[in-house]
């Protein structure tokens, strides 16, 4: 699925706005702080007046002098709340923003998440929401610089308005530079936001196959491709630093040169009387002050288009096609089901992985039994995977369609129809944890009897009793083989005996003795609800009830391995190929618990 496209000016503000509207209570009163702050830094260049002229006239100072120090007590008080309340806001509206990605990724369907590299998935999480935090209390800087420097400049012209035409000429100046750089500093975050995406997608995609990256000795190479990803981000943010260094510049320099030519200026006044001494000081503590304003209007801004930047790589993910939690036209089910009726049934489901693209499976007429072992074999591209994919509403079929008890696959939800399947990767991945928590993953309700009970079944009891800390093994620390891990997604899967288990080859990478074992579990199952099984190896689906070829997409035939043996040309390839003797496929191996073994092809 390809990115929406970049939003531009008014709707990037918008999505930035949805993190920060719920906390709109906050940001009120942070506000109302920014300007009581405010009002006391506008009245400190006047009390300081006040001083000045008591001085000059002779009269007591306690009072201004007393004033001047509440001013700036109370200031600095009120502005140490604000800064307190704002880092808060901003620390909530970050994990406000990670949660609601995190939320979108495991509502998102299989095929949204699998067509973005994983890394760049968690860079969204990690680096992009992180933006936010300075531009979380943005708005609210720049309400508040805002009045400050219109406050400040309304001030100064209540001293003296010759003054104040000086200073508002490099306002002007100052705020018609800072409005040409600030844009640029947006897209270069934007960009090197983008770079940090795809170098976490690389380095994910790289560790992931670091054996694979050391046999080969690519290291060097690999290396120097994840780097230029990180030397392509660090350019577009030099980039950035720069431009924002370019506008602190122009906005301290500005303000300086103001200065010195009111100065300049309210010297030559004063000498000739048209201002009072300390008018001028009070004029040029309130142009020295004008550098608060504008610093906090130059800060914000920058922070703005950072986080304008992570706001619409944000939209993008939440954008991602999610699966439907609630159907508001589902009837339920009503009476129950005819026990002739197949579970599951595919009619004339053609589907693929991309518009545009030919279909990965074609005309699929396929029935599930409620009861018995279903197995799925073919050439590698025959469309197994993705026959599995469709059942578990992965992927969704462009024609044809469905049926779960004769109801189809549209009126269930995403959850109705898994709460009722079981599923075991071929990769078989170990969820990060214990034994027990791998276990519990599906039903986290489960007594330790009945997690005992399916241990046992996939002959993992005596193995889990032998490790120190038993089911609380810790599998990050431990060392499992992949027979083991095999195993213990199997053990999980058979928990509480779901109506339909699918098995990606569950026997793939155990030795003959699990391997029988694991057969002998299947074969229990099978008399109690449907396994299908994907197999690569043809040892794990002899004894099957029916055994489906598929070849280049379609359902090429189906049978008993005997009837496919003797009529099916594809089926005899793939068994001479594996070398699996027919004479060894006996009747007994169908019911019986004996190890299923290899031998030479007729």
């Amino acid at each position: 699925m390809s990115d929406p496209k970049p939003l531009d000016g008014l709707p990037k503000l918008r999505t930035l706005a949805t993190f920060v509207a719920p906390h709109w209570r906050v940001l009120l009163l942070g506000l109302l702080l920014g300007l009581l702050a405010n009002a006391a830094s506008l009245a400190t260049p006047m009390a300081t007046k006040w001083v000045l002229d008591a001085l000059g006239d002779s009269a007591a100072l306690t009072t201004p002098i007393a004033t001047l120090v509440i001013l700036v007590v109370v200031g600095a008080g009120i502005t140490l709340w604000q800064w307190i309340l704002l880092g808060t806001l901003a620390e909530r509206v970050v994990l406000d923003a990670r949660t609601s990605i995190i939320r979108r990724y495991f509502a998102a369907t299989v095929g949204a998440l699998t067509a973005r590299p994983t890394g760049e998935l968690v860079t969204r999480v990690t680096s992009d929401t992180g933006l936010l935090h300075a531009a979380s209390s943005s708005v609210v800087g720049l309400v508040n610089g805002a009045l400050a420097l219109i406050g400040t400049l309304v001030l100064m012209g209540v001293l003296d308005p010759v003054l104040l035409g000086c200073t508002m000429a490099a306002v002007i100046i100052v705020g018609a530079l800072m409005a040409t750089l600030l844009p640029s500093i947006g897209k270069s975050q934007e960009a090197a936001q983008e770079s940090i995406g795809r170098l976490g997608g690389v380095l994910e995609g790289a560790l992931r196959a670091i054996r694979t990256v050391k046999a080969s000795r690519a290291e060097a190479r690999q290396g120097d491709r994840i780097i230029s990803h990180a030397r392509e981000s660090a350019v577009h943010s030099v980039r950035a630093a720069r431009r924002s260094a370019t506008v602190w510049s122009v906005s301290w320099t500005g303000i300086q040169l103001a200065i010195i030519v009111i100065l300049g200026i309210g010297a030559w006044r004063a000498e000739r009387g048209l201002i009072d001494i300390s008018s001028l000081i009070a004029f040029l503590l309130y142009a020295f002050q004008l550098m608060g304003p504008i610093g906090e209007l130059t800060q914000n801004l920058t922070a703005l288009q950072s986080g304008v930047a992570a706001a619409a790589r944000i939209r993008q993910i939440q954008t991602i096609d999610a699966e439907r939690s609630q159907l508001h036209h589902t009837r339920p089910h009503e009476g129950g089901h005819a026990h002739e009726e197949p579970l599951l049934i595919l009619r004339d489901v053609t589907a693929g992985y991309a518009p545009g693209t030919a279909p990965a499976v074609q005309g699929i007429d396929l029935h599930i039994p409620r009861r018995g072992h279903v197995a799925i074999v073919g050439p590698s591209g025959a469309g197994k995977t993705t026959l599995f994919s469709l059942i578990l509403r992965f992927l969704e079929p462009q024609q044809g369609e469905l049926l779960l008890d004769g109801r189809p696959y549209q009126t269930y939800t995403h959850g109705e129809i898994r709460a009722r399947l079981a599923y075991v990767e071929q990769e078989t991945p170990i969820i990060p944890g214990t034994i027990r928590d791998n276990l519990l993953f599906t039903h986290p309700d489960a007594t330790d009897a009945e997690l005992q009970a399916v241990l046992d079944a996939v002959r993992l009891d005596e193995k889990i009793d032998s490790l120190p800390d038993g089911l609380d093994t810790s599998l990050e620390s431990s060392e499992v083989s992949g027979g083991q891990r095999q195993r213990i997604a199997l053990a999980r899967a058979i928990l509480r005996t779901p109506e339909l288990l699918l098995l990606d080859e569950a026997t793939a990478q155990v030795d003959g003795l699990t391997e029988a074992a694991l057969q002998e579990c299947i074969r229990d199952r099978a008399t109690s609800g449907a396994v299908v099984t994907i197999a690569h190896r043809l040892s794990t689906v002899l004894d099957a009830d029916t055994i489906v070829v598929m070849e280049a997409g379609r359902v090429r035939a189906r049978g008993t391995h005997p009837e496919l043996l003797a009529d099916d040309e594809l089926y005899r390839q793939l068994v001479e190929a594996l070398r699996i003797a027919e004479g060894h496929a006996r009747e007994g191996t169908r019911r019986g618990g004996n190890a299923l073994t290899a031998a030479t092809a007729t």
